[in-house]
């Protein structure tokens, strides 16, 4: 059964914005929270809007606010599902400005934790954590090959007994985060539950260069922007298409007695590719050369980064499907029926 209201903390980005949709689509009355801060927001909330009508509200609000996020539990704190998809989301904006992340990140969701505390909240709590807090993955020792570098010996990727390991300040900011949340659930019996994400990409993404490098590189091609490689790009990542990524969030709802108080690696697992992979892609779908540039390595980049999702498959009967080709050209063929709207919010 679908629940009957549902809030979406920083709902007005990319995935807050297809969640918000799906949970649309379910007949759900929803409530978006979100300080529009990120590149599109704006755009993304008005096509929000013209979708939900009377079943979509919508609230500007910073979740590092405190009495911002009071105030937002006083009114909707009877949701049944919360999603948390608020914070600051780039390892280099965090070098640059660490109280800000901090804040952001970790304030930010102490705050939602201690208004579900205080009112007893019986919701489930979804927060979007990252693989970053695995940091430099010690011990998972990695080389190189033609296709771009891989485990040495996890041969089905990172599980969730990985050491964490939190490097840079948005590793500490996330990490942290992603410790209360589960403490929550442990010490205050709370269902809240942290989905350590890796590279989720799909349509309502205004991918920037240091975020979102899956949709940064489509729309870089497209609109015949300049794009650069950090390192030798044969960096790999496993990539999961939005839609995947939507269906652990219901999976997670339908079972989260279960999933309380748990961490889950959600990431493409098989579904994986390098960064010049992911360009050759490209080309074979523009038919054209995309040229690159490349520059050093930035700090903090993994080499290679792709989850063991086993745990979800075993407790949410979840895994994901969608291929990176099929979802990269599920992406071009967005961005491409929303080339003046992206150029144009690119532009700003």
């Amino acid at each position: 059964m679908n629940p009957e209201k549902v809030l979406v903390v920083g709902g007005a980005g990319f995935i807050g914005t297809n969640f918000s949709l799906s949970a649309l689509a379910r007949g759900c009355r929803v409530v978006v929270f979100d300080n529009l801060s990120r590149t599109g927001a704006r755009d993304n909330l008005r096509q929000l809007e013209e979708a939900g009508g009377e079943r979509l509200q919508s609230l500007l609000g910073d979740v590092a606010d405190q009495a911002a996020v009071d105030a937002l539990f006083d009114r909707h704190g009877d949701a049944e599902v919360i999603v948390h998809l608020a914070g600051q989301v780039a390892v280099t904006t965090s070098v640059a400005e660490p109280r800000a992340d901090f804040e952001a990140n970790l304030i930010g969701t102490f705050n939602l934790l201690e208004a579900m505390r205080y009112r007893q909240s019986p919701a489930a709590l979804l927060y979007a954590s990252t693989n970053k807090v695995y940091g430099e993955l010690k011990g998972a020792a990695v080389e190189t090959g033609d296709d771009g570098w891989r485990f040495r010996d996890h041969a089905h990727g990172i599980d969730e007994t990985q050491p964490l390991d939190f490097l840079s300040p948005y590793g500490c900011s996330k990490g942290a985060a992603d410790q209360y949340v589960l403490d929550y659930a442990r010490i205050y019996g709370l269902r809240t539950v942290a989905l350590r994400q890796s590279c989720v990409y799909g349509p309502y993404q205004f991918g920037i260069e240091d975020q979102g490098w899956v949709a940064w590189f489509v729309i870089a091609a497209l609109l015949s922007l300049p794009i650069t490689l950090y390192g030798d790009g044969k960096q790999v990542r496993d990539v999961l298409y939005v839609d995947d990524l939507i269906d652990l969030y219901w999976s997670v709802v339908k079972h989260a007695d279960r999933a309380a108080g748990q961490a889950y690696n959600v990431g493409g697992g098989i579904h994986r590719m390098s960064l010049l992979q992911l360009i050759a892609i490209l080309e074979g779908l523009l038919d054209r050369k995309i040229p690159v540039g490349f520059a050093d390595p930035r700090p903090g980049d993994q080499k290679v980064f792709f989850c063991d999702t086993g745990k979800a498959r075993r407790d949410l009967g979840w895994e994901a499907r969608v291929t990176a080709a099929d979802g990269v050209a599920r992406l071009l063929a967005w961005a491409r029926e929303n080339k003046d709207r992206i150029a144009a919010v690119v532009s700003r």
